[in-house]
Order: C-alpha cells, then structure tokens, then sequence
C-alpha cells in the first residue's frame, strides 16, 4: 500500500521532535520521537493519493495487479516500435500514451474518498497498531471491504517477472532437450 510505502520512507530517522511552548521558557518542552508523531502521519498522507497517477494499466495481466507502477508490456512494445522509426496509430495522440488513464484517475479519486471515510481508521491504527497488524489487513479487509470479497488482497499477481522466469525455463528445458537429441544423434 502506497501509505505503508510512505511510512517506510519516513521512518528511517531518529529525529527527536520538541512540542508544546511556554511563555517563560522554564518548563522543559516534550520530547516526542519524529517516528511516532502526529506531524509524520500529516506527512506522509499529505498527496498520497497523488503516488496513484504514477501506476498504469497492465492489460496483459488479468489480476489485481494490472494495476501497478511501470510501463505495461504493451507499451514498452509500442514505444519501442515508434524509436525504430515505425508509426503506430492508436487513436489517441503520443503525447497522451504516458498520461494517467481514466481507470488511474478514477483510483485516484477513489483513494481520495477512502482517506476521507476512514481517516480516524487511519489514525487508530497508526497509534495504536502500527507494527503489529498491517495496514492492508485493518483497514482493507476489517472496515473498507468488511462486506465485500477481500481475496484481491491476497493476490500474487502476475509481474512479468513470473512470466519471465518461465520463458527462461522453458527455453532452458528446450536448450537441454535440444542438447540431449545431439548428444544421442552423436552415439
């Protein structure tokens, strides 16, 4: 989750925050670890939901994980192809074909509402919980999808690093059959 992601990023630092005031500067102000302090959680939500407009569609995979950072396949293949200097007519212009698509934008919006229906969810768990139960599990599973089917979150997914591993396995397995036959031819 993109909010976990952020955690991770800002909990690296020992930072040691000074909170609270006084007129006479006597009393000594409270010391509160940067980690677990309300400031690192209003930063880390601040334009989270903007990390959404850097996933794109994977059409060749048919999960959850369509949905993911990175060039699809597809469009790997399609930019490659206009570079050797081939013209590709996809309806849409090329400036376009690395924009946020409507699905994302719609991710977007729908992140938007969910930190807003479940913001005191958010702030329970980072205060009392975080660390001991993940973020996915309470709130995906126990309030966002209570109702719903949660199994999207146990999804593996297809990468296309998977893909990968079995192309090279199966070209592997053919190198070796291959190698066997002339060995035998050989005998």
């Amino acid at each position: 989750m993109e909010l976990e992601a952020r955690l991770d990023e800002t909990g690296k630092t020992h930072d040691v925050l000074e909170v609270g005031y006084s007129l006479d500067d006597v009393a000594p102000k409270k010391k509160k670890q940067y980690k677990q302090s309300e400031l690192r959680l209003v930063e880390s939500l601040e334009d989270i939901c903007e990390r959404i407009l850097e996933y794109n569609i994977h059409k060749e995979r048919d999960d959850s994980t369509r949905f993911s950072k990175g060039m699809s396949q597809t469009f790997k293949t399609l930019h490659g192809l206009v570079d050797k200097g081939v013209k590709v007519e996809l309806g849409i212009p090329y400036e376009l074909w690395d924009k946020p698509s409507v699905e994302i934008t719609t991710l977007k919006t729908q992140c938007e509402d969910m930190l807003e229906n479940h913001e005191s969810d958010i702030e329970e768990w980072y205060f009392n919980y975080q660390g001991k139960v993940p973020l996915e599990r309470y709130l995906c599973s126990e309030r966002v999808l209570v109702d719903d089917d949660d199994s999207c979150l146990k999804e593996k997914g297809d990468t296309g690093k998977d893909r990968k591993d079995k192309s090279k396995r199966k070209s592997k397995k053919s190198n070796n059959d291959n190698k066997r036959k002339n060995s035998k031819q050989e005998l």
